[in-house]
C-alpha cells in the first residue's frame, strides 16, 4: 500500500475521530486507580466509544479480543484485558486504543501512574510523553520521516532510557495500519520518505526503564522487556500540514 494523501473530507472525518479518541482517553484516566480489573478498563472504554458512533478499532484486529490494549508495567504492549489482573499502588499502566469513525481511523496510547507512583517511575512516563513532542517538531513537510525518528530516539537517550526497537509507529487512515512504518529510532540506512502536507501519520515512542529487548508472552498478544524494567507509551495520530503538524487525538 503506498503512502496516502488524505482529502479535506477525510481530514475532517479522521479530525473527529481524534477528538472521540481524545475524550475517551481522559475518561479512562480518570477511572484508573488502585483495585480496578483491566476487564473493566476495556469495558468502560467499549462502551465511551460505541456511545460516541464509533467501532472499537482494536476489537478483533488480527484476533486481537479487545477494545482497550492494557499494558502494565513491564508490559510494553498489548496487554490483554482480564477479570483476574488489578492495578495496585505504585503501578504504571498504558492505555492503547483506536476507534473508527465513519471508516476512518485514529490512534492513541497514554500511560498513567497508579495512586502514588516513585520519581523514576514519573519520569520514566514524563520521558516518554516529551519524545513525542520532540519527534513532531520534525513533522513538517519537506523534512525526512527519518527526521521524527531520529529526535525521539536522540531525547530518550539522553535521559538514560531506550527505545523499543522491534515496535514501530505507523500511517493511518481509512486502515489502521498504513504505510509508512515510523521507527522511535534512527534506522541505519537512508533518511526515509520526504513529509508531505496530507499525510496522516501514529507517532507511538515506547520507552523502556532498562535495555531495549522485548519478547513476546505465550498469549501471542502481549509484549514485555526482556529484563523486566518498565514501559510507557504515548501516542497521538498527526496530521502533517504546509505549517506545523496538527495532533488530531489531543483535545
Amino acid at each position: 500500500m503506498a503512502v496516502t494523501i488524505k482529502s479535506p473530507q477525510e481530514i475532517a472525518l479522521m479530525r473527529e475521530a481524534g477528538k472521540i479518541l481524545a475524550e475517551v482517553h481522559e475518561r479512562l484516566g480518570e477511572i484508573i486507580a488502585p483495585g480496578i480489573s483491566t476487564w473493566e478498563i476495556d469495558c468502560k472504554g467499549e462502551e465511551w466509544i460505541r456511545q460516541a458512533g464509533c467501532i472499537p478499532s482494536f476489537k478483533n484486529y488480527e484476533g486481537y479480543p479487545a477494545s482497550i490494549c492494557v499494558s502494565i508495567n513491564d508490559e510494553v504492549v498489548h496487554g490483554i484485558p482480564s477479570k483476574e489482573h488489578h492495578l495496585f499502588e505504585g503501578d504504571i499502566v498504558s492505555l492503547d486504543a483506536g476507534v473508527i469513525y465513519q471508516g476512518y481511523q485514529s490512534d492513541a496510547a497514554r500511560t498513567h501512574g497508579v495512586g502514588n507512583i516513585d520519581a523514576e517511575n514519573q519520569r520514566l512516563i514524563d520521558v516518554t510523553r516529551e519524545s513525542f513532542f520532540q519527534g513532531i517538531k520534525k513533522a513538517v513537510e519537506g523534512n525526512r520521516l527519518y527526521d521524527i525518528s531520529a529526535a525521539i530516539q536522540k531525547y530518550v537517550e539522553e535521559n538514560g532510557f531506550s527505545v523499543v526497537r522491534d515496535l514501530v509507529g505507523h500511517g493511518i487512515g481509512s486502515a489502521l495500519h498504513e504505510e509508512p512504518e515510523v521507527p522511535n529510532f534512527k534506522p541505519f540506512k537512508g533518511r526515509g520518505i520526504r513529509l508531505r502536507a496530507g499525510m496522516t501519520l501514529a507517532i507511538e515512542p515506547m520507552v523502556n526503564a532498562g535495555a531495549y529487548d522485548v519478547w513476546i508472552l505465550e498469549d501471542d498478544w502481549t509484549v514485555v522487556t526482556q529484563d523486566g524494567a518498565n514501559s510507557a507509551h504515548y501516542e497521538n495520530t498527526i496530521l502533517i500540514t504546509e505549517g506545523e503538524p496538527e495532533i488530531l487525538s489531543l483535545n
